[in-house]
């Protein structure tokens, strides 16, 4: 099949459009107040995240199946599974150790003038419990639902579904031949998921343009300002994870960190306007395997397993700033045992809240463990959609960084495809299944 010429417009070219497009209009809606304006946007960015979500499902579960399926060693299987758990906790307590230090630079804490009848204790909290509750499924699917304002609304748990595609793959390899239709359904069913996927990407441009324009025009200084240090604390602190420590690895295991970035770009970009580690799976998914080379096998448990487990924005930087913060808010000292369980608790209650969203389930952990007031979540929860843009790119970056990191370790990587020339279009022309 004869290669697709490249566009004369390229596909990073449109996504920084939809940016610079998007930036614009949130700062006209939010300058003359058109409410239209916001709305669009905010129906736009919206409905690209829910068709996202929509193709997670059979994606995880068909690619999953397929996967283990195909596997003919379990103890490579295990080994791999050991390795990609290591890393999670590897970076995981890297990412904390960062978030502590600089809460012990620059006491966020003390140097604010967020108002104290602010606080208030969410309505749901984060449980040692969670696990064991989240990881039995419900149905074959991990499927629930719930009633909101007469409608009834469906929700998934990905890490319920990793589990029932694992248990249904191994029962594939038992079965034999006898499975080998089911088999085969499975990988076309696969292929269509795959280029519906692809219809999907494709419209990221538009995707990115009213997920920013919402969030300019939703957002502004006035609600940062009180809470300035805290906030700049945890975009730093997720940069420097992002551009200082995953390079550092990157470089240990001879690879190149632009060419991971540039083969990352397009998930980084959407994690970083969409705020969702779920929503941004697919792509984070595809361009794990097509742009850095990770074995399709591996990939497919790896990024479904990070995108509810490996969360160094979310689960490690930002808990470790706002325990702190809040510890200083309300006079309380922690000692040397403190700061450890802070390490601890970020580097398995990641695990221990896997399938559960949000960065307040893992904040309002860390607090309970510690026993510090859970009123003190009141207090962050302003800024905590502008703080989940940066952490949510750190939760998908380090989701793409330990597969490729495990696949160089294990001999799983395309070199050549890690190598590839992406200077021009990170995601390519050619749809998924053609490639």
């Amino acid at each position: 099949m004869s290669p697709t010429p490249r566009r004369a417009f390229p596909f990073w070219a449109q996504i920084l459009l939809g940016l610079v497009v998007g930036v614009v209009l949130g700062l006209v809606a939010r300058t003359y107040d058109v409410a239209g304006l916001t709305t669009f946007l905010e129906i736009l960015g919206s409905t690209f995240v829910t068709l996202l979500r929509t193709i997670v499902v059979p994606l995880v579960f068909l690619a999953i199946v397929v996967s283990v399926s195909r596997l003919r060693e379990v103890t490579d299987a295990m080994r791999l599974a050991g390795q990609t758990l290591l890393w999670f906790a590897i970076t995981a307590a890297i990412a904390v150790s960062i978030g502590m230090a600089l809460g012990l630079l620059t006491d966020p804490g003390l140097r604010t003038n967020v108002d104290g009848s602010s606080a208030a204790a969410p309505d749901s909290t984060g449980s040692w419990l969670d696990f064991l509750t989240g990881i039995v499924p419900a149905n074959i699917l991990g499927l629930s639902g719930s009633v909101e304002e007469g409608a009834v609304v469906l929700d998934f748990n990905v890490l319920q579904i990793v589990v029932v595609a694992l248990l249904i793959g191994v029962a594939v390899l038992r079965t034999g031949a006898k499975a080998e239709p089911f088999l085969a359904f499975a990988e076309s069913f696969l292929a269509v998921v795959q280029t519906v996927l692809w219809w999907i990407i494709r419209l990221s441009p538009l995707g990115t343009l009213g997920l920013i324009g919402s969030a300019v025009a939703t957002y502004g200084w006035d609600l940062v300002s009180p809470l300035a240090v805290f906030t700049l604390d945890v975009y730093i602190g997720c940069a420097l994870v992002l551009f200082v420590v995953y390079p550092v690895l990157l470089r240990l295991h001879g690879l190149s960190p632009a060419k991971f970035f540039s083969g990352a770009w397009p998930a980084l970009q959407l994690a970083f306007v969409s705020r969702s580690s779920v929503g941004t799976m697919p792509v984070t998914q595809y361009v794990t395997t097509r742009n850095l080379g990770v074995a399709p096998e591996y990939a497919s448990f790896a990024v479904p397993l990070g995108a509810t487990t490996k969360m160094d924005g979310c689960a490690a930087v930002y808990p470790a700033l706002a325990a702190i913060f809040v510890a200083q808010f309300f006079g309380v000292e922690l000692g040397l045992s403190d700061y450890l369980l802070i390490a601890f608790v970020s580097v398995v209650g990641s695990a221990a809240t896997a399938g559960l969203t949000g960065a307040v389930v893992m904040l309002t952990l860390t607090l309970s463990t510690l026993g510090l007031p859970l009123e003190g979540v009141g207090l962050l929860l302003a800024v905590d959609p502008i703080l989940d843009m940066m952490r949510t790119m750190t939760n998908v970056a380090g989701q793409a960084l330990v597969p490729t990191i495990v696949a160089k370790r294990e001999g799983l990587l395309d070199q050549a495809a890690y190598d590839g020339d992406r200077a021009l279009d990170p995601i390519g022309e050619a749809q998924p299944a053609a490639a």
